[in-house]
């Protein structure tokens, strides 16, 4: 999982970092037809401090170029009415290896517990923060597997379905206000 974090070094008053419009969007490639959807409603707050990070989504947020996709997505996929929320909460690996007093890149690796539909699975990914300013940006991608999940795709279009879902993340935080 890639991370961004952009920091201005004169205003280190706030650890803390928030916001509710991050952007999650996923990809599936299919023989037939490419899955995409996005949505612009994620929360996020990360402490730079203690390195933790944790992210929430609603399901139905996801918005999906036809509305079919939509709808198999949140009633046979994901069965979002039962398990509404994707979440993810773990820690920056290698916090200190990031200086945030000081402008630039920094390679960060992320682990902690992914649970969709109502499955948590560990999971750990390489990222890259990145200090501007006085907010952060979270920007990731990563891979998962609908099946390590339990989501179960029908037999009748399991072949056509990719196994493998491509998850990006892209979210803007502010410094949360004591």
């Amino acid at each position: 999982m890639a991370i961004i974090v952009t920091l201005a070094p004169f205003q280190l008053l706030s650890q803390t970092f928030f916001t509710r419009t991050g952007e999650v969007s996923f990809h599936a490639s299919t023989p037939l037809e490419n899955i995409d959807a996005n949505t612009n409603e994620a929360t996020c707050i990360i402490n730079i401090e203690t390195g933790e990070v944790a992210f929430a989504v609603l399901m139905k947020s996801f918005q999906f170029r036809k509305s079919l996709m939509q709808e198999h997505f949140n009633e046979n996929y994901v069965e979002s009415s039962k398990y509404p929320k994707g979440t993810f909460k773990g820690k920056i690996a290698n916090p200190k290896l990031i200086v945030l007093d000081k402008g630039g890149s920094y390679p960060a690796e992320v682990e902690g517990e992914m649970t969709i539909h109502g499955v948590t699975r560990k999971i750990k990914a390489k990222g890259t923060i990145k200090v501007i300013e006085n907010n952060i940006q979270v920007i990731s991608s990563f891979q998962i597997v609908p099946e390590d999940y339990n989501i179960t795709i029908p037999s009748i279009v399991r072949g056509k379905i990719a196994k493998v879902v491509e998850v990006k993340v892209n979210a803007f935080c502010k410094p949360l206000k004591n």
